[in-house]
């Protein structure tokens, strides 16, 4: 059924242009398909199974083929030798296009073959490359190798090399240090040097595997001796500038600061390195400036009590007779005329010079000046805080240690303590002692600002003797009022008595001083006081045999006392309202009294009948006659007697102003009284006849206006 035909090609060399026959065995496909026949097979109808076929052709009616085909009417199998044709002739037609371009095939052949070749080579070629390059790979991995274990040799010579640099840099003793240790000066280059030397004598000291070095043991000796003369050098040194501070008129300060301060690091190094000589440098510090400072303020002090004035003795109390004879009462009395030994006045201006400068005794000498305690208090201390703060800031710098400023200062705080201890059993003076204290409470402010604790525990101490001398002091003026003798106090006279006065300005004055302090104690103690006070009044005030007398002698002394408080500042507090409360009181009294001395038939009458009504069914009803003799009395005398008051308060009262407020009262008073038995006057029948007796309102108005104009 098959046949084979050989077919000549000719092919055409566009290079050549020679023709070439070549011989290819090919298909004659056309004559191939052409011998194939399809039989029908007769039988083949009986075969065919119909069961099932509607329920196909139902599921393929939506088919477009299997739709044309039924809808044609085709046979089936003339509709498949159909297809069958058609699909024979597109695979013919197929065959022969690719004979077509067989040429082509066969020359894509060649050159697939050809780089096939030539890649076969390149595998050869990159074969031997990959082969080369792994060998290099390995040489370039035992050359990394090599280099890191170099790199590494390197560093720990590095390391060894610095370490080694350091260790003959620390411990070899180079000549120029040898010269300046035993020969140099002690200077800023010995300073340095002695750094160095330092730094070394640490270094053997300190590493356990120097210690145990062959280096070592030819160096130690040679540094043990430069130590050594160091030490030795370095303490004559110091002890040559500690002799200096002994010097009379050394100003210490300068040469602390401007010297020793230089030379703070040969205490460093003898603390390092020369314990035990370091030890005598801080011994011989202690003692020098300890009997030093010692001697200065023992210098100051004998000289400050040159200057003291004495301001009060035990005698100088509020409730003690002045009148006492005596060469000592007549000298200081001037001074208590003054009442300097009771009020502040400018001695309060101490609180605001608390930061001035200390005194210069030759200088107030020569001046012929006195101070009170509380000057010189000032003074001392100022100088005391002072010296103090610059030693201890110059014990920290220098020494580095705080515990060496007791010590040397153990001796000046006890020779001002032994002062203190001293003056203070002699102190009367209660205004003195309180401005100490305050002067102290200062101090300690100002030594907290600059934080500087160095005499907190000697400014407390201070605080603690002066409060028992004060509440000592103040219970013996206390104890003066309480104990006072009436009969030997007491001066027939109504204005303010001496006593009553040393009370207000002693009062005044320490309220003055507890304004910004607030002390409940003191304030307690003045409570006290102002008892016993109000106690020894009211008995000079009995003393007086009228008790229109007694009561203007109270208004004197309560009005004296609220006008001291007021001018002390607007502090009088509790103390100031209670005297306003008993002159308030005490000036009605008089007002009374002083009313009845001139009008008492009219105040009688007002005060027993002038309430009564005329025409109730009393058994004595005003009458006319009864009010005319009271009418035409006062009518005929009310002018004359409004004066004899006047010239009476003035007589009476030391403070005009008092005395005119109480006069005006008293015509207000009177006024009141007058009104009174006018409006009963026209209550009662037949007291119209009355009316030309009787004194205008307004006239006696204009009276008490004439007198008002006169304050």
């Amino acid at each position: 059924m098959e046949t084979l035909k050989t077919m000549p090609i000719t092919t055409e060399n566009s290079n050549s242009n020679k023709e070439q026959t070549q011989t290819y065995n090919v298909f004659d496909l056309g004559a191939f398909v052409g011998d194939l026949t399809v039989e029908e097979d007769a039988n083949s109808d009986d075969d065919v199974s119909l069961e099932g076929l509607d329920q196909e052709l139902e599921e393929c009616k939506n088919d477009d083929v299997v739709a044309n085909i039924l809808s044609k009417g085709t046979a089936l199998r003339d509709y498949t030798k159909g297809v069958e044709n058609n699909l024979r002739q597109v695979e013919l037609d197929s065959i022969q296009d690719y004979i077509k371009e067989s040429d082509n095939l066969v020359s894509l052949h060649d050159q697939i073959r050809d780089c096939d070749s030539i890649l076969s080579q390149m595998e050869t070629l990159l074969s031997g490359f990959q082969a080369e390059i792994g060998s290099i790979s390995s040489d370039i991995k035992i050359l990394q190798e090599k280099s890191m274990d170099m790199g590494l040799k390197l560093k720990n010579r590095k390391v060894a090399e610095s370490q080694l640099a350091k260790f003959v840099e620390d411990i070899i003793v180079p000549p120029r240090m040898v010269d300046v240790i035993v020969d140099g000066e002690v200077n800023d280059d010995y300073l340095r040097t002695l750094e160095t030397l330092s730094k070394k004598l640490k270094f053997i000291e300190v590493d356990a595997l120097v210690k145990n070095s062959k280096a070592l043991k030819d160096v130690n000796p040679e540094l043990e001796k430069l130590r050594q003369k160091a030490v030795s050098k370095v303490f004559e040194f110091i002890v040559q500038k500690l002799h200096a501070l002994r010097k009379p008129k050394t100003n210490i300060q300068i040469l602390q600061q401007s010297v020793l301060l230089k030379y703070k690091y040969v205490i460093s190094f003898l603390k390092e390195h020369g314990k035990e000589i370091y030890t005598e440098v801080r011994a011989a510090y202690v003692d020098t400036m300890n009997k030093v400072f010692s001697a200065h303020f023992r210098a100051y002090i004998q000289a400050l009590e040159k200057l003291q004035l004495d301001i009060a003795t035990s005698s100088d109390l509020i409730g003690v007779d002045t009148r006492s004879s005596g060469l000592f009462s007549r000298v200081r009395e001037s001074l208590k005329n003054r009442s300097a030994v009771f009020a502040l006045g400018e001695r309060i201006n101490i609180l605001k010079e608390i930061d001035q400068p200390a005194l210069i005794p030759h200088i107030a000498e020569a001046s012929s000046q006195k101070y009170p305690h509380e000057v010189l208090f000032r003074s001392l201390h100022k100088l005391l805080m002072d010296t103090a703060t610059s030693e201890y800031l110059f014990c920290h710098d220098f020494f580095v240690e705080e515990s060496i400023f007791y010590e040397i200062f153990s001796g000046p705080l006890a020779v001002v303590d032994e002062h203190l201890n001293t003056i203070l059993p002699n102190c009367y003076d209660a205004i003195g002692l309180m401005l100490m204290i305050r002067i102290t409470h200062q101090h300690q402010l100002i030594m907290s600002r600059r934080r500087i604790p160095c005499l907190d525990s000697y400014l407390d101490k201070v605080n603690i003797s002066l409060w028992p001398r004060f509440k000592m002091v103040f219970d013996l003026h206390l104890s003066s009022l309480r104990n006072a003798n009436v009969k030997t106090l007491w001066e027939d006279d109504v204005h303010p008595h001496y006593v009553m006065r040393r009370y207000a300005e002693f009062t005044a004055s320490l309220i003055h001083l507890n304004v910004e302090y607030g002390d409940g104690q003191l304030e307690l103690n003045l409570e006290r006081l102002r008892m016993a006070v109000d106690d020894l009044l009211i008995k000079l005030a009995k003393t007086f045999t009228k008790p229109k007398l007694q009561i203007v002698f109270l208004i004197n002394n309560y009005d004296m006392t609220i006008s001291v408080l007021k001018e002390a500042g607007p502090e009088g507090g509790k103390i100031q309202l209670h005297f306003e409360e008993l002159l308030k009181s005490n000036t009605s009294l008089f007002v009374e009294e002083l009313l009845l001395e001139h009008f008492s038939d009219l105040i009688k009458f007002v005060k027993t009948r002038a309430s009564e009504d005329p025409g109730s069914s009393s058994e004595k009803p005003v009458t006319v006659a009864e009010v005319e003799t009271i009418v035409k009395d006062f009518g005929s005398r009310w002018k004359a007697a409004i004066e004899l008051m006047h010239k009476d308060v003035i007589t009476s009262f030391s403070n005009f102003l008092c005395g005119m407020e109480i006069l005006r009262a008293a015509l207000t008073q009177l006024l009141l009284y007058y009104t009174r038995l006018s409006d009963c006057i026209k209550r009662i029948v037949g007291g119209s006849a009355l009316n030309k007796d009787l004194v205008s309102i307004s006239s006696i108005m204009y009276e008490i206006k004439k007198y008002s104009r006169t304050f």
